[in-house]
């Protein structure tokens, strides 16, 4: 079992910078690919961001390329998503997730996912 506890969200202007962290509970954080995911209203889920348990390997959603960064502390049970050059379209519920996906296409699913945290609301304005 993984809990996740999500925070850093918050409401900041366009062009600025929020650092959302994700805590996790549980020995096995480490063998466990991690994802950031984002829900805006009266939208699907959609992927955000992937990092694989050993952080060698990351993948972005192409319209947070270069402004995103996703990484992990093994040492801390903690996954981090630093979002920079914010945009109004990131307005949304940000969640972290931990599961097994066996490749990068799937990393990019929700159902290869095991375990989600709440969320956290991220709100950019214009």
């Amino acid at each position: 079992q993984v809990q996740l506890v999500e925070s850093g969200g918050g409401l900041v202007q366009a062009g600025g910078s929020l650092r959302l962290s994700c805590a996790a509970s549980g020995r096995t954080f480490s063998s466990y690919t991690m994802g950031w995911f984002r829900q805006a209203p009266g939208k699907e889920r959609e992927f955000v961001a992937t990092i694989t348990w050993s952080g060698g390997s990351t993948y972005y959603l192409d319209s947070v390329k270069g402004r995103f960064t996703i990484s992990r502390d093994n040492a801390k049970n903690t996954v981090y998503l630093q979002m920079n050059s914010l945009k109004p379209e990131d307005t949304a519920v940000y969640y972290c997730a931990a599961g097994r996906p066996s490749t990068r296409v799937s990393a990019t699913t929700t159902r290869w996912y095991d375990y989600w945290g709440q969320g956290t609301q991220v709100t950019v304005s214009s």
